[in-house]
């Protein structure tokens, strides 16, 4: 296979529009960084569309020279390996699914991702006002939890599968592991919950914290996705 030697190639153009959710939009592609990812999509069946790698790397795809591919790379530390892969979107199921709303930093939706993989959670949803998940930053905060994790998009909590339980700071009862479908509902960290999503939810719960204000959203749902699946 020929090296791509010039960062003006082609398909090495279309790599950078993706770095806009315009175009990851309009191509309904997005791409992954970095060897560590592109082995999680291998292992969840996950076939990149175009997979390029530095000519020097040892690595299968299509060889860029390695002066080249830092101009195409998104991560300050630049990479061996770059893939691009399809989006999918998925229907947000049971029996534990994780909610949020309003959650507009990429890498907390990726790293809540990441915890709802860890900890067996069964999809992510996005409501309104959340970072796109496939993006850069949400894709490598999600450390390849995207490929195995089913994400969905959502309007309203009343397209969410169980009884839906809002993470509220200081506000309901103490969070502890319930019996049967469950949709945990996180908001932004100074934001909190719409009023209108809280109302619209059978139960609200806190985490009990000793000191601090708040959690971090990516921290709350973390704690928060623990506590309900330890007793699973």
């Amino acid at each position: 296979m020929e090296e791509i030697k010039s960062p003006h190639n082609e398909s090495l153009k279309e790599v950078r529009k993706l770095a806009g959710k315009k175009w990851r939009d309009k191509l309904g592609s997005f791409v992954a960084e970095g060897e560590d990812l592109l082995e999680a999509a291998d292992a969840a069946g996950w076939h990149a569309s175009a997979r390029f790698v530095t000519s020097d790397s040892g690595l299968e795809g299509i060889p860029v020279a390695s002066h080249v591919m830092p101009s195409v790379s998104q991560l300050g530390s630049g990479t061996r390996a770059i893939g691009v892969y399809p989006i999918r979107w998925a229907e947000p199921v049971g029996p534990l699914c994780i909610a949020l709303w309003g959650v507009g930093d990429p890498g907390n939706v990726g790293t809540i991702i990441r915890s709802a993989l860890a900890f067996g959670a069964s999809s992510v949803a996005l409501g309104p006002g959340c970072a796109d998940p496939w993006s850069h930053k949400a894709v490598r905060a999600s450390m390849g939890a995207i490929f195995s994790v089913p994400v969905a998009k959502v309007r309203t909590p009343q397209e969410l599968p169980g009884r839906k339980i809002a993470l509220v700071a200081r506000e309901g009862s103490p969070l502890k592991p319930v019996e049967g479908d469950v949709t945990l509902l996180v908001g932004a960290e100074r934001e909190g919950l719409p009023i209108q999503v809280t109302s619209a939810c059978e139960a609200v719960a806190h985490i009990p914290i000793a000191h601090a204000d708040s959690l971090n959203a990516a921290m709350a749902a973390t704690v928060a996705v623990y506590e309900l699946t330890r007793a699973r």
